[in-house]
């Protein structure tokens, strides 16, 4: 099987298509033969040497994609042979032959395109936890999404939208707009033209919001946290201020956690607000929960609640191009690599 390495940190031209062999499922796996895989800005991180979580280089990394169970290990279903699956790892899938636990590949509809499929577990999980499980959102809530162009804040715009009269303040850039309002998002801000904290106060006549939706991280976290109303919630799931395009920057890295704001416990009761953390990839022992979430999702599209907006695909042979895509900023909804 074909796969994308990361042979050592750095740019782009660090990736490199190699050959090896196919892997064996064992007890309670299956292998699917993937058709579609979904790249992250943690991918991004990961090559650059600044996401902690990642394996060391040389390695494989990817979270997420959805393709075909073409064989089964011991004390699995003979019949889930050429079933249509999506599927969560860890690291990994990144390549043409990835081996799963049972229970997480999920079986999806003929109907749904395998490009679809692998776009939706990561940026699905995290925008449905946030909003659902973190925030609790209702009727009524005024919600700030930053970066709301993206694979996740697509996903959260599309999401929201299924609750009635819940108003979404998106930041994107000008080229930007038109598919952020077609997501759901009531009114857009071009951050690299006006001053995004000045223009929350205005378009909600200087009250704020109720929830602040962040995968920014240092200084976004402040100004955030000052726009919130009594009662309203920080939700923090990145920090792609610390990142850069290219190589990484360990001067960017420190200065964005140097800009981290310290809170303390009392000064969040004396103001009636709230700060919480997504990171799926966290909660890989949360089985259960991440299940619930995820056929949530799969209900959500077969009713055309939801639909992964993917922006651009990229072979295999041209992934430098597409995390180039990704860390510079210019894509649109999810970016998902073919083999």
């Amino acid at each position: 099987m074909r796969a994308i390495w990361i042979t050592r940190h750095g740019g782009p031209e660090v990736l490199e298509v190699r050959d090896g062999p196919d892997p064996q499922p064992g007890p309670g796996q299956v292998r699917v033969r993937t058709r579609a895989v979904g790249l992250n800005f943690s991918e991004v991180s990961a090559r650059q040497g600044i996401y902690p979580d990642a394996p060391k280089p040389p390695c494989v990394v990817g979270y997420e994609g959805a393709g075909v169970v073409d064989a089964v290990g011991e004390g699995v279903d003979p019949g889930r042979l050429g079933q249509r699956v999506l599927f969560l790892v860890p690291h990994g899938a990144h390549a043409e032959a990835v081996c799963v636990p049972d229970e997480q590949a999920i079986p999806i509809d003929e109907a749904m395109p395998f490009e679809q499929a692998a776009a939706l577990p990561v940026a699905y999980l995290t925008a449905y936890h946030a909003l659902f499980r973190v925030a609790r959102i209702r009727p009524g809530d005024t919600l700030l999404v930053h970066m709301a162009a993206g694979g996740v804040g697509t996903a959260m715009l599309q999401l929201a939208r299924t609750v009635p009269d819940v108003t979404v303040l998106g930041t994107a850039s000008a080229s930007k707009h038109a598919h952020v309002l077609a997501q759901g998002a009531t009114h857009v801000i071009d951050y690299h033209r006006e001053d995004y904290v000045e223009a929350v106060r205005k378009l909600t006549d200087g009250r704020g919001v109720d929830f602040v939706f962040d995968p920014l991280g240092g200084d976004d976290w402040r100004k955030g946290y000052s726009l919130l109303r009594p009662s309203g919630m920080l939700v923090a799931f990145g920090l792609a201020n610390a990142a850069r395009p290219g190589r990484r920057s360990l001067l960017r890295v420190a200065r964005t956690l140097w800009r981290v704001p310290r809170y303390s416990v009392r000064k969040l009761l004396e103001e009636n607000r709230a700060i919480a953390g997504v990171h799926i990839g966290h909660l890989w022992t949360e089985r259960a929960m991440l299940a619930s979430h995820l056929h949530a999702v799969l209900d959500a599209w077969r009713a055309g609640a939801v639909r992964p907006y993917v922006g651009s695909i990229h072979p295999f042979e041209r992934a430098r191009e597409a995390f180039a895509e990704l860390e510079h900023g210019r894509n649109v909804g999810k970016i998902v690599l073919v083999p």
